[in-house]
């Protein structure tokens, strides 16, 4: 904790097929625990639902009119956003914008439309996105990983916004929440007119997959994980069922870890739960086994520095078990960045407890590096 003291100081995760459930854990980053972590969560804090400090994913806004809207990617899939703009935005002007994304399984109605409101509330127009295979965007099958696509639906937004007469082109902003965070940063880095980058609670995808938290999975482990989708690409192939793993467990037990726990009080109860439209609840948050390791091939932080001199936000509670990977990312970035630690804040906390969130940190990054 001490160590995390000094950085703010200084700088301000029902399975297919047939895999068991020890197969599950090791199929996702967020799954993997580390040795000490029981130690940094409170083992019983989602035994029942905590509404604690502001929780409120489902915000909504009555200064912010909400449009639905659909735009083709590169690869000419649909992708689906929400646009948030102010009540009384002056259309025949050039606007800043900002462009949201969701959790790594989740979608725009999970987190991420809960930042566009709030930050549409100061000004800004904001278009929350669902990923590819994700919500209402295009993909089949459905939960499936690309990191190449997701990053490409960041690209496919600022596309969007940059051709509506009431955006600014050359002040689009991007945010992104959890694996978000991840695929912001990718597109950024080949994508200059993403002006200023944003991460709240940020997974670097790549990281959690090829060596989980702490770098706490062995090689072995990985080629046992590569192995096992491999071999479920066979039984796709011949038409059985696409296998999902991963993500946010449907029942809690005893054993169950404090990481699992902390996602499903956001995930499994009233306090996030969403299932878009078409979708099981058996299958929310589980990525397909056979595309889940192509995170072992995503590095997103390779070249960071070449963002510059374009602005760089991380932020992340100093309590959360992913804080590595916003420490990495700045550690490599290069100037201008920032790196803010939210005191007492888990990683789940910053999706939508609004006690907790630094909205105004949020607005004064966005609005001196967005502005005209």
């Amino acid at each position: 904790m001490d160590r995390h003291a000094k950085d703010e100081t200084a700088t301000t995760q029902a399975t297919g097929g047939q895999i068991d459930r020890r197969d599950v854990l090791k199929m996702t980053g967020v799954g993997m625990a580390t040795v000490g972590m029981m130690s940094l969560l409170d083992t019983s804090s989602a035994s029942a639902q905590d509404m604690s400090r502001g929780a409120a994913n489902f915000y909504t806004s009555d200064k912010v009119a909400l449009e639905k809207v659909t735009f083709k990617s590169q690869y000419q899939m649909d992708v689906v956003g929400n646009l948030f703009a102010p009540k009384g935005l002056n259309r025949d002007a050039r606007n800043p914008a900002i462009i949201v994304g969701h959790p790594m399984g989740a979608v725009k109605e999970q987190s991420s439309n809960l930042y566009a409101t709030k930050l549409a509330e100061q000004g800004f127009v904001t278009l929350a996105i669902d990923l590819p295979f994700w919500g209402e965007s295009a993909g089949q099958p459905r939960n499936m990983v690309s990191p190449d696509l997701y990053a490409e639906a960041f690209s496919a937004a600022a596309d969007y916004l940059g051709t509506q007469p009431f955006v600014d082109r050359n002040r689009i902003g991007v945010l992104g929440i959890c694996g978000s965070g991840s695929f912001a940063v990718s597109a950024a880095k080949i994508d200059p007119r993403l002006r200023a980058v944003a991460t709240v609670s940020m997974y670097d995808m790549g990281s959690a997959n090829r060596n989980a938290l702490n770098h706490s999975l062995t090689l072995e482990q990985r080629k046992e994980i590569i192995a096992a989708a491999a071999e479920q690409r066979y039984v796709e192939f011949a038409g059985g069922e696409v296998a999902v793993a991963g993500g946010t467990d449907l029942v809690l037990s005893a054993n169950t870890h404090p990481i699992q726990r902390e996602f499903y009080d956001f995930y499994r109860t009233p306090r996030g739960e969403f299932t878009p439209a078409g979708a099981s609840p058996q299958r929310t948050t589980k990525p397909t086994v056979t595309s889940n390791v192509k995170f072992m091939n995503f590095y997103p932080f390779n070249d960071i520095e070449t963002i510059s001199p374009r602005p760089m936000l991380f932020i992340s509670g100093d309590q959360a078990h992913s804080r590595e990977f916003s420490q990495d990312a700045y550690t490599r970035a290069a100037e201008p960045k920032e790196l803010v630690w939210v005191p007492g804040a888990g990683h789940v906390d910053l999706y939508d407890r609004v006690d907790l969130i630094p909205f105004a940190k949020l607005t004064s990054f966005f609005n001196q590096n967005l502005a005209a």
